[in-house]
């Protein structure tokens, strides 16, 4: 009969056999039993719960109605910087002073940034969801009067019933993407990053035409200020002409309080369009950011508008799909609803987790670190919540709801985008159309006056011929601003319908360097408020973005 080998003599045995080390034994076993349900989870990692999102389809349009026959051309041209072409140097520092301060821009701006790192915490989700290290010191005292205890301090009247433990480890929690729930996830932050960057270059869009129309409007008013100030000048002279006539005997009072009352009336509009000014210009100051009243003396200074170019190339209708920011936001908006129904169908099927743990444990410190004070815990679980299928199969249908939600607002943010550029190729066009008619118009109202003026003076006709003529003139003049004022909107709105002005190679630094300050002294950000710290992936990501140029060009 073999004698019993001491459990030593058994262990060094079995590690001579390869089945176990003496020193990292709970290693090797953890290992032998992890490394089967790693290479098990990567094949099974490939399946993924879910719909796979599919880019919705969107409305059809052949071409532009209102350009039919009008001479805009349906060819395309990358033209990023399309206020440029009004050739007007304030507006372009202008447009630049809102990129840098405009605070509507930098709060979309910081949400990119948020999106990033939420992005970061479910990329973290691929890896065990709890690791932690541990150590600790324990010190017990037991009684001496409680069971066997008690008999063992009879025994012995010096025993000392405290215990002392010393413990250092390391334990982890995995739970499996066996079904896809976190790469869903992933799909969903990632998409919403490309959300944030389209909601980004929209803000832009809107922005950049914002100060083209507010400038405008302001050089318009300006125009109608010096075209009132003139006729001012106008009436002035006028009304001496007929108080001198009156004094002379020549015609009556009536004549005189009718030309003061004309006068009054046009100098009374004088404070209303200076009220409008100053709105407009406290309007402009807001976009770029800075306090009311302080727009500069560049747009204080009168001057003219700038003139339209002669024709517009604004490619065809299937462009808009690639270069709005809005249809892009929408479409990705739609992807981050689809990845979220894999996310909830996840829940239909088992859970699989590894629980784990490694460390050491001994009474005394010196003795912590040795081989023989090494624990180990290998735990593969699963969960499954089969008895709530009813709440987690309406989840699935929530989601599914939200989704189709998303795919019908896209198609309807691709319709209300064709409906935009329509009804502005339509003002504009029609606008160039009245300026011809008001131009002739203004040129024979002024004509009209002089005449009307002649004849006064000549006693061939009453003054009330006069009074109409110079009312004619400042009226058809104002309309004749306004009406320019408004193709110049009308073709920004044409611009902005397209959605120019974003820039597509601008992948940083988004916000402005004041805010990075304030966020970098705050937190530690790493590398994401780096604007040169664009990851490769996160090229791939936006690359979409990237290709969609806004191609808005002026015919020559």
């Amino acid at each position: 009969m073999l004698e019993p080998q001491p459990l030593s003599r058994r262990l060094k045995a079995r590690a001579k056999r390869g089945g176990l080390r003496t020193a990292a034994g709970p290693l090797a076993a953890v290992w032998r039993c992890v490394l089967p349900v790693f290479a098990t989870s990567f094949v099974a990692g490939c399946t993924m719960v879910g719909p796979d999102f599919v880019t919705p389809k969107a409305p059809e349009k052949a071409g532009w109605t209102s350009a039919a026959g009008s001479g805009v051309s349906e060819r395309s041209q990358p033209a990023i910087a399309w206020w440029k072409r009004l050739n007007d140097p304030v507006l372009d520092k202008l447009v630049d002073t809102a990129f840098d301060q405009n605070l509507t821009l930098q709060i979309a701006a910081v949400r990119i940034f948020q999106a990033r790192a939420q992005l970061g915490i479910v990329l973290g989700d691929r890896f065990p969801q709890s690791q932690k290290l541990g150590a600790g010191y324990k010190k017990e005292w037991l009684s001496k009067d409680v069971g066997v205890l008690r008999e063992i301090s009879k025994l012995d009247p010096a025993f000392d019933p405290t215990f002392e433990t010393w413990s250092a480890g390391f334990d982890a929690s995995w739970e499996l993407d066996l079904w896809g729930q976190v790469r869903r996830g992933i799909q969903a932050a990632t998409a919403n990053v490309v959300v944030q960057v389209a909601n980004y270059d929209d803000v832009l869009v809107t922005l950049v035409g914002d100060v083209a129309t507010a400038y405008v409007t302001i050089r318009e008013l300006q125009e109608e200020l010096s075209l009132v100030r003139e006729n001012v000048t106008t009436q002035k002279k006028s009304l001496n002409l007929v108080e001198l006539r009156f004094k002379d005997g020549v015609t009556t009072d009536l004549d005189v309080q009718e030309a003061t009352a004309l006068l009054n009336n046009t100098e009374s509009e004088v404070p209303a369009i200076e009220a409008d000014l100053a709105k407009a210009q406290n309007a402009l100051a807001v976009l770029l950011g800075t306090p009311p009243g302080n727009v500069g003396a560049a747009v204080r200074r009168p001057r003219a508008m700038p003139n339209p170019p002669a024709g517009i190339g604004v490619g065809i209708p299937a462009d808009l799909l690639r270069r709005r920011p809005d249809i892009r936001a929408a479409e990705n908006r739609a992807a981050v609803q689809a990845a979220q129904i894999g996310v909830a169908q996840a829940d239909l099927y088992p859970q699989f987790g590894i629980t784990g743990d490694i460390g050491f444990k001994a009474t005394d410190f010196s003795d912590l670190f040795s081989g023989k004070s090494l624990t180990g815990l290998f735990n593969p679980g699963i969960s499954w919540n089969f008895l709530n299928y009813g709440r987690i199969r309406n989840n699935v249908r929530v989601q599914d709801a939200r989704y189709q939600e998303s795919i019908v607002e896209y198609q309807q943010t691709v319709l209300k985008a064709y409906g935009e550029v329509e009804d502005a190729l339509t003002a504009f066009l029609k606008a160039k159309q009245q300026v011809l008619y008001l131009a002739r118009a203004s040129v024979a109202a002024e004509k009209a006056v002089r005449i009307a003026l002649d004849q006064y003076q000549q006693g061939t006709a009453d003054y009330s011929r006069v009074l109409n003529t110079q009312t004619v003139l400042l009226h058809t003049q104002q309309r004749l601003a306004a009406v320019r004022a408004a193709v110049l909107t009308n073709l920004i709105a044409v611009y902005k319908g397209l959605g120019g002005g974003w820039q597509p190679a601008n992948l940083g630094p988004f916000i402005s360097e004041a805010n990075r300050e304030q966020m970098a002294k705050r937190t530690n950000w790493g590398r994401l408020l780096d604007p040169k710290a664009i990851t490769a992936d996160e090229r791939m990501l936006l690359r979409p973005t990237l290709a969609a140029e806004p191609v808005v060009q002026a015919t020559q």
